[in-house]
Parts: structure tokens; sequence; C-alpha cells
């Protein structure tokens, strides 16, 4: 079968993969469509560590093919948007409602799939960037079938981790101010979080004037070039601002803008070894930097409700497929996201 592979020098699409049948929880999924997000490029350039040769892709939906023992709550045939949470279930967090917190959802890699005999790594618990995939029971969220498969991959990363960032980690109130540095898929979802959430005032901040009418679409009330102008629109500090690039120069930003009470919620992803520094004194306020976690979410509550919220038109799925790429279209569907000519390309097979 076809998928992509990153062998630790570069990445390149295979039809030689195999995957192992689904062990008791697991499911097997075709994969229809899968989302590229800027942590598979993050593999592909070494800001992501992770070890190799790996399956990428982690944003994807499809139709389960075959469950493992115990397996009740989907069946073949079914539709399913994928999480990359494998997490227990049984520990404290996840018993708390802290799936994304639990020890076995990230660090343990496994190794479903094989070729020429040798065994590869899974990404994020999920690969979605290959024909079939096998993931943990839990990971498999089963959504209505009139929900375009294209459209529900990005349910998976972007959509969790943006909306969820609003919703579930900073809990954004009504009326409340928010700033969004960066509108890439990310930030886009943050900023329809922030119109569900009922905020009064939202700030898009991108350097890319091009990006202003899909800002406004999923919810921007104002757009700026820079972050300089943001204290013209909201005098006294935003009550929110999330930095969605990973720049620890912007990380600085983010803080610099916060109003008493404000909220910093890091969303963006920087090198590992990365470190930002702001003033101490301007935290006295009871102002808070919070990191974010795959948007605080709990998969099998969050996806159905998203797909809810799109059936409804509340929320924006299919204005996120910016372009769709066949498979094997995989680096021109690479080089578009990463100069940002895309919010979100979508790799189907």
């Amino acid at each position: 079968m076809r998928g992509v592979v990153f062998d630790g020098e570069r990445a390149e699409v295979v039809d030689d993969l195999q995957v192992r049948e689904p062990g008791p929880g697991e499911v097997l999924v075709a994969i229809s469509a899968a989302g590229l997000c800027h942590s598979d490029l993050s593999v592909v350039d070494g800001t992501i560590p992770f070890p190799t040769p790996v399956v990428l892709g982690h944003e994807g939906a499809g139709v389960v093919e075959a469950v493992g023992a115990g397996v009740s709550h989907v069946a073949p045939g079914d539709h399913v948007a994928l999480s990359t949470l494998a997490n227990c279930g049984a520990c404290a967090e996840c018993d708390r409602g802290r799936p994304t917190m639990c020890r076995q959802a990230i660090g343990r890699p496994q190794r479903p799939f094989s070729r020429a005999g040798r065994q590869l790594f899974q990404f994020a618990a999920n690969s979605a960037f290959a024909e079939r995939t096998v993931v943990k029971a839990v990971q498999a969220v089963r959504i209505p079938d009139d929900v375009p498969l294209t459209s529900a991959a990005l349910i998976g990363c972007g959509v969790l981790t943006g909306v969820g960032a609003v919703l579930n980690r900073a809990r954004v109130g009504h009326g409340e101010s928010v700033v969004v540095i960066g509108t890439g898929g990310i930030g886009l979802n943050v900023l329809q979080g922030a119109r569900i959430a009922g905020a009064s005032r939202i700030v898009a901040v991108d350097a890319n004037p091009a990006k202003e009418a899909a800002a406004r679409r999923f919810g921007a009330t104002h757009f700026l070039p820079s972050a300089d102008g943001v204290r013209e629109v909201l005098p006294t500090g935003a009550d929110h601002v999330f930095e969605c690039v990973g720049r620890v120069e912007l990380i600085r930003t983010a803080v610099d803008l916060l109003d008493r009470h404000g909220q910093a919620v890091l969303l963006g992803v920087p090198p590992a070894t990365a470190e930002a520094s702001f003033l101490v004194s301007s935290l006295f306020l009871d102002k808070s930097i919070l990191g974010c976690r795959y948007g605080a979410s709990r998969p099998q509550r969050d996806v159905a409700l998203y797909a809810q919220l799109y059936r409804e038109g509340r929320l924006l799925l299919d204005e996120l497929v910016t372009q769709t790429y066949p498979v094997e279209d995989f680096e021109k569907a690479a080089a578009d996201a990463e100069a940002g000519r895309v919010a979100r390309a979508v790799l189907t097979f």
C-alpha cells in the first residue's frame, strides 16, 4: 500500500508499505483524507525529534475496515475521524477527564508498519499518511456519514487544538477580547473558537495581508499586519492572546499584550531547546502563561461536538481545505504548506 515515509533524511511516497491486523482494543482504518499539518513538516526539518523510519501524518479520517476484540463503539463501515491520543483510559489523569495528560499518550511510539521486512514507527500514534493504519479504539471517533471526509480529517488536529485551546484551556468567556498571532491552520481555528465562545473583539495578527479575508471569515473583527497596532484596538490589553507561530519573540509579545488577569496561550511549536524570556513583574497582575497540549481535548466528546457544530453551520471545516492533493503529490503539498500558500493542504487516497 501507499504511504509517506521519512527515513531521517527525506520524506517520500512509497507503495510497498504493510500494516498488521488490529489486535485487541484496536481499529484498522482505511484512510480517505489526511491534513498536512506543520507538525509533520517539523519532523522532517528536525524541529520535532522522532525516531525513524516513520510513517508520517496525524490528522486523518476514513472508514473502519476491521476491529479487534473488545471494540464495540465502532464497526466496519463506520466513518471516523482519528485523534492522536492513544490514552489508556484507566490512569488518574484519564479518570479526571484529562486524556491529554495521560503518560501512555506520548513518547511510546509503536511500530505497526513494515516495509521490506523492516518495522517502521507510527507518528503521533496515528500515521494518517498511509492507505491504512491501525490505531487504538479510543482514537477512532464515529462521525455522521454526511460530513465530508476531506473536511472531517481536519478535526483530528487543527480543530481539536485550535478550538479546544479556546473552549477547554483558556475558557474564553462571552464578551472577552482575544488576540491571535498567526493565522495558519491552527490560528484560524482559534479565531473560530473565539467566535463560537462569544468573544467581543477578536484581533488577528499576521504579516501576510493575503490572509485577512480568511481570518475575518473565521471570526476576526480586526486584522493587523503586526502586533504593534493591538493597543490601538485594545488600549488596556487583551484578555487572551494565543501564539500560533512558535517563535520565542512572539511569545514575549503575547505576554506583553495581556490585560490584567490576561492569559497567554502557547500553541506554536518552536525548536525543542528554545527558551523565551519575559519581565517577571509583568505577570504580577494575575496574568498567566499557559501551555496547551492538543487543545486540552477529550476527543470522544469533542470530535462529536465539532461535527455537530459543523452540521449546524457554526463551525467551518470546508473552508479550511484550501486544496486537495493525491498522496503522490506530497512534495508539492508540503512545499505549498511551507510557503503559506494554503491554510491546510489535504492528501487524498
